[in-house]
């Protein structure tokens, strides 16, 4: 979990966007410490649901304030090219 600060924009649901998603709260955390790492704070969200065992799967997704969300697709996908 990421440290928050008293001056720092609250990470709450009006105004997070989704900017991935991962099938296990681990590989959504890589995901959000990297982003934390470039000055993007980040959440991870649905891992309690990814864990089940059922018809549909969960997924965790990750994320970012609106505002973070263009500049956190371009790292996570700088992060996809140097995995393949």
């Amino acid at each position: 979990m990421m440290p928050t600060h008293d001056n720092d924009d609250q990470l709450n649901d009006a105004n997070l966007v989704s900017v991935a998603e991962r099938s296990s709260e681990i590989a959504a955390s890589v995901i959000v410490n990297v982003l934390a790492d470039e000055g993007i704070r980040a959440t991870a969200v649905g891992g309690f649901t990814a864990g089940f065992r059922a018809e549909a799967p969960g997924w965790v997704q990750v994320k970012v304030l609106e505002r973070d969300a263009a500049r956190a697709k371009e790292i996570i996908a700088e992060i996809k090219q140097e995995h393949e």
